[in-house]
């Protein structure tokens, strides 16, 4: 499966031999001043996380830990990934990792990476005077 944005967002597996491990979703939104990243981490708490940001691109990893829990006569399935995952998601434009504004809430990272001066100053405007009439 292949969403186009990012690529592949499953990554082989040496667990299960035949599996897949699930990648966090992303979502990329670039502006003038920035690239704004949106992230899925449900489950986790921000002490799980390891984030880390180039001028080019941004890592994640982090740890689902599993709930041990103790049952005398019943089974239990789970489609629940635990375990650690990591994911490095290539930025269009360099940033300023320096000034990286990250939020985390009910499971949802959100990264405002403000462009660098060099990015934002790539394209420029050029105004045409029209001749007085």
């Amino acid at each position: 499966m292949s969403n186009g944005l990012f690529g592949d967002t499953r990554v082989p597996s040496a667990r299960f031999e035949k599996g897949f491990i699930k990648v966090p979703a992303a979502e990329l939104q670039e502006t003038d001043d920035a690239i704004h990243l949106k992230l899925e981490l449900p489950g986790l708490e921000a002490k799980d996380l390891d984030i880390q940001v180039t001028e080019d691109a941004v890592h994640i990893s982090g740890e689902r830990k599993s709930e041990a829990k103790t049952e005398n006569n019943g089974t239990t399935k789970s489609e629940f990934y635990y375990g650690k995952f990591q994911r490095v998601i290539p930025l269009s434009a360099r940033i300023q990792n320096t000034n990286v504004i990250a939020d985390y809430k009910d499971g949802i990272l959100n990264l405002t990476l403000p462009k660098s001066e060099q990015e934002k100053n790539k394209v420029v405007k050029v105004n045409l005077e029209q001749p007085a009439a």
